[in-house]
């Protein structure tokens, strides 16, 4: 009885395990993500940098007033730039989180039902085992009756 209900629960099983992997691919691609998004953010972090370090030095020859206009304005433009790239990479990091919540509870689920199915073959070999004990304990008193008459 416990073995037939094991075998009942393996599509079960199988439809958790496809859960499962495409929860882990989900993971995976949000991982991506978050890996492009901060070597964005870094890129625009350097160059901001860079570009700080153009203002020290051709501050130090002198510069025009449209120099500075320019300078300041696509200093803002950078800026802006930035804390885009770190509100997406925020949005992909969330987005990883959740996505490594569900896998965590896929994962789980998985685990849980596997679990359950070996207790129901683990219950089927004892039943089983009972059975052929029995069966043996029968067929020794058989014989052992056999003997004595």
């Amino acid at each position: 009885m416990s073995l037939s209900r094991a075998k009942r629960l393996l599509p079960v099983i199988s439809m958790a395990e496809k859960a499962e992997r495409e929860a882990a691919l989900q993971v995976g691609h949000c991982n991506g993500l978050v890996a492009q998004g901060e070597v964005q953010l870094g890129t625009l972090e350097s160059y901001r940098a860079d570009y700080q370090q153009q203002w020290i030095t051709e501050g130090q020859r002198g510069v025009s007033g449209q120099w500075l206009i320019n300078y300041q304005r696509f200093l803002g433009q950078l800026d802006t730039a930035i804390n885009q790239q770190q509100t997406s990479l925020d949005w992909h990091r969330n987005n990883l989180g959740k996505a490594r919540e569900i896998w965590q509870q896929r994962h789980a689920r998985l685990e849980g039902l596997r679990k359950l199915v070996q207790r129901y073959q683990d219950e089927a070999q004892r039943a089983d085992d009972k059975r052929e004990q029995k069966l043996l304990d029968e067929l020794s008193q058989r014989l052992s009756a056999h003997r004595h008459d």
